[in-house]
């Protein structure tokens, strides 16, 4: 070989190291595409469980049940009508799962620090707690106003469809179009301010800082029972989060989605109630009543409609929850040890 070839060829010493990704870099990024993947399977029983929540009672409720919902749905507004409102879940999914997994990810080191725990074992239940809760107040905040708009959107066509059947039919095409959701936005900043955008703050905080809790625990708790598992299977090999298989972290995942929803639920009831009490009250006819609290329209709810009001829509909740968490997790954790395998 010649010196000149030979000076052609790279130099292991000059090589520059490929540019990896940051932590949180990888929690935002991945959180984000998990999240919007897992929200266009779940939107359509989210739309059923709200109107589940928020349906009048009198003089007789919409729907029987989920299944009538879902029928009734596609019968009068076509399958599109099931993901009526998608585009607010849909950036709300992005933010919410970006937001929890870069929360959750960030804190625990600041709380190892805290807590003398070393960053070679593995973190105790009662620190990952601690970060499950700081990670579900943040997504409570940036969840709120995204699911007001939802929760609105979601109705609006359920009080549309009692309208037409009470108006009379030469007036029935008259009726208005529903609002998009930039119209809900700046209708409710006009009228309350930026502060009405965070209507049922505190329902969504109750639910996300405790379901946050049930839901990244459960996880942890599966996954590191099915690592014990495979280790006593396989002594000769030392497994990790990231030699788990598909139907091991979907399954982890699904039982997390299980566990958040059945574990506060009643206040998930609670914060729907109050973000859609105002077409509610429209459609009542008694547009000047006065808004209840959290507390308030917990009592009015387990006052008129029992326990059974209370975990209306629990359901269908869990039958989309349980594929949906699986999914986050899944595409979250296979994201991850993809990008650790490409050195990113």
């Amino acid at each position: 070989m010649s010196a000149a070839q030979d000076a052609l060829l790279p130099c292991e010493a000059c090589a520059q190291p490929k540019p990896r990704l940051s932590r949180a870099t990888k929690d935002i990024l991945f959180g984000s595409v998990a999240g919007m993947i897992s929200k266009l399977f779940e939107h359509p029983f989210d739309l059923v469980k709200v109107r589940l929540q928020t349906q009048p009672m009198k003089p007789a409720p919409h729907y029987t049940g989920a299944l009538d919902c879902f029928r009734k749905t596609i019968q009068r507004e076509g399958v599109r009508g099931l993901f009526r409102g998608v585009s607010m879940p849909l950036c709300g999914a992005t933010l919410e799962n970006a937001s929890l997994f870069f929360t959750y990810n960030q804190v625990q080191p600041l709380l190892r620090d805290v807590f003398r725990v070393s960053k070679d074992e593995p973190a105790p239940m009662s620190l990952l707690a601690v970060a499950a809760a700081c990670s579900g107040a943040v997504a409570g905040f940036v969840l709120t106003p995204v699911e007001l708009i939802k929760c609105r959107m979601q109705v609006q066509m359920m009080t549309m469809h009692t309208a037409q059947a009470d108006a009379p039919k030469d007036v029935r095409r008259a009726l208005p179009q529903l609002p998009s959701a930039l119209t809900l936005i700046r209708q409710t900043v006009r009228e309350a301010g930026i502060r009405g955008l965070w209507l049922g703050f505190a329902g969504t905080l109750v639910r996300e800082m405790g379901g946050g809790i049930a839901w990244f625990l459960t996880f942890e708790i599966a996954t590191r029972e099915l690592i014990q598992l495979h280790q006593h299977q396989h002594p000769s090999k030392l497994f990790a989060k990231k030699d788990l298989s598909s139907i091991d972290l979907a399954g982890s995942g699904a039982l997390a989605g299980i566990m958040y929803n059945v574990s506060l639920f009643p206040a998930d009831c609670v914060k729907s109630t109050m973000q859609t009490e105002k077409e509610l009250r429209m459609h009542s006819k008694v547009p000047h009543a006065i808004s209840r609290g959290f507390f308030a329209t917990f009592a009015h709810i387990y006052k008129t409609r029992g326990i059974r009001g209370l975990y209306a829509g629990l359901g269908v909740t869990c039958l989309r929850s349980a594929p949906s968490s699986a999914i986050v997790f899944l595409v979250y954790n296979k994201l991850e040890h993809a990008a650790d395998l490409y050195g990113l």
